[in-house]
């Protein structure tokens, strides 16, 4: 039996299963999917998984109303082997205070990718609406997936972590399509790609035709590797003059995070590594331009602490500016007490007066607040922040002005997942500066999921990327996506860098997701075609 023959057997295998078996088959697909993605970024595997999609979805046809309900919970169950082991660092944050959190750790762990896994159902429920019986059917899998992804990124605010462009990230090469198509034309293109062998199978007159789909998918990525070697060599990395960066990477616990009483003890570390030296000829924070610090660095309100605003001062040679994440205190008449607060960025000089802020838009729910917040809160419930409403959501995204450096485009933690929201066009600053605090995450897979994802940002908009994160990782990125200097994840320590200069604005930069929506129209059109021309032949 020669290779296509057992691909057939395996096909027909997989094509014919139902209940329960079918099921598992759809879990471990998306489970090894995982195995695509950072830290890992083993995506050949997806040519594995994925041409098994297309044979669940040609299965789920014998099924009632054309197969739409089969293969829309064959699309929740590959779903939820995806998002489980994708996302299951979410429970590490319910043991930052386990004897309040704890007991929400299962729903966490299993409710959110219960409620992404819709997302990927309607996916499924959409490809079978137009499928087709030749290597049409992957592009309608391409189309609809990618349209379930960017409905998975927007509604309810949005979630689109891991969505399966990323699987293209690296190697780097790769990666540089995203500067043409960003993030949804890349998960277009990954689903087209890895699920080509699934046409194999098909039966033709002509032995060749079935290998032409998978050739010309392997003929893509090599083009794909091509522009991108050709890109990385016509951009390297050149530096802002004058603009040198230092980042400080705390590794704080959490609980002291938010602990008034650790005030004295935060600044102490704070202070004492800023300055550290970090060579024989260091002279310290005096080596910086710009010093960073990372989001929601202190369990106070930093500005009205006259004491801590002092330190800082004292800190800053001049000259030097600092960035830092902190809570924003909303202004309020006199006596009225504080019961929410903004999540920002401070710009501060050496003198302590501050220069300019940020007021993190995108909160994260659940973790900054809770959907139907008053409702829940009667119902007992308070999000993982513990502050009483709910953060304040800010109602700009502006550029800062950093002294010594262009204009800076903020992102306060997983803003910096959501390409729509970077993409600003009226407004070019020339770098991505992005605080953040993983410690929520621990030692696992989840801070380097968010790396990638933030340095996919840098790649689709040609602009340098400065990661400061609280246990890691921090780094800083070159507008091509290249990493010039980095910190582990769970490492206290600080971070010497340049400043690296930004290039011109990419085609996403300039026409957003335009592509990306001309790619899935096509396909649709393409899919629609055939099936009416099956019909009416």
């Amino acid at each position: 039996m020669n290779l296509l023959q057992r691909l057939r057997t395996i096909a027909l295998a997989v094509l014919l299963t139902w209940g329960w078996k079918r099921a598992l088959i759809a879990m471990a697909a998306g489970a090894l999917s995982v195995l695509a993605l950072a830290p890992f970024n083993a995506w050949p595997v997806l040519f594995l998984t994925f041409p098994v999609l297309v044979w669940l979805i040609d299965g789920a046809g014998g099924g009632r109303l054309g197969g739409i309900p089969a293969a829309a919970l064959t699309g929740y169950w590959f779903g939820l082997g995806y998002f489980v082991p994708g996302l299951y660092w979410i429970g590490y944050a319910f043991f930052v205070e386990a004897d309040v959190f704890a007991w929400l750790t299962p729903f966490a762990v299993l409710g959110l990718p219960a409620y992404l896994s819709i997302f990927t159902a309607i996916g499924f429920a959409l490809a079978r609406l137009l499928w087709t019986k030749d290597s049409t059917r992957v592009l309608a899998l391409a189309a609809s997936l990618t349209i379930s992804e960017w409905l998975r990124g927007h509604v309810l605010t949005g979630f689109p972590w891991n969505a399966f462009g990323y699987a293209l990230s690296e190697p780097l090469p790769l990666a540089q399509t995203a500067s043409l198509i960003g993030l949804w034309g890349m998960t277009f293109l990954t689903v087209a790609i890895f699920a080509s062998p699934a046409v194999l199978i098909d039966s033709s007159a002509d032995r060749r035709v079935p290998w032409r789909v998978p050739a010309a998918a392997i003929a893509l990525l090599i083009i794909m590797g091509i522009f991108g070697a050709i890109r990385l060599s016509l951009h390297p990395t050149t530096m802002v003059a004058g603009a040198k960066l230092r980042l400080m990477q705390p590794n704080l616990q959490q609980d002291a995070k938010f602990n008034y009483a650790a005030k004295a003890e935060v600044m102490k570390k704070y202070l004492s590594l800023s300055d550290r030296a970090s060579g024989p000829q260091s002279t310290g924070v005096r080596d910086a331009t710009i010093l960073i610090w990372p989001e929601s660095a202190f369990p106070f309100f930093l500005t009205r602490e006259a004491d801590a605003m002092a330190e800082i001062a004292e800190l800053l040679p001049k000259g030097t500016v600092l960035i830092t994440g902190s809570v924003r205190a909303p202004d309020l008449p006199p006596g009225k007490p504080i019961t929410r607060a903004y999540n920002s960025i401070y710009v501060i000089d050496h003198d302590g007066s501050v220069l300019a802020v940020y007021d993190k838009l995108h909160l994260v729910p659940f973790g900054e607040y809770l959907p139907f917040q008053d409702l829940m809160e009667k119902l007992g419930f308070e999000q993982l922040t513990r502050v009483r409403g709910g953060f304040i959501p800010g109602t700009v995204r502006h550029a800062l002005l950093v002294p010594g450096a262009p204009r800076a485009l903020p992102l306060i933690c997983y803003e910096a997942i959501f390409p729509g929201d970077v993409a600003a066009r009226n407004e070019r600053p020339g770098w991505i500066v992005n605080l953040t605090n993983d410690g929520w995450f621990g030692i696992s897979t989840g801070p380097y999921q968010h790396l990638e994802q933030a340095r996919m940002r840098a790649i689709e908009l040609g602009l340098p990327l400065v990661r400061s994160a609280n246990t890691g990782v921090s780094a800083v990125i070159d507008p091509v996506g290249r990493t010039i200097a980095s910190l582990g994840l769970g490492i206290e320590g600080i971070l010497d860098a340049s400043l690296p200069a930004a290039i011109p604005p990419t085609i996403y930069a300039r026409v957003g997701d335009i592509p990306a929506a001309m790619l899935v129209a096509l396909a649709v059109i393409l899919a629609m075609r055939r099936r009416v021309a099956k019909r009416h032949p």
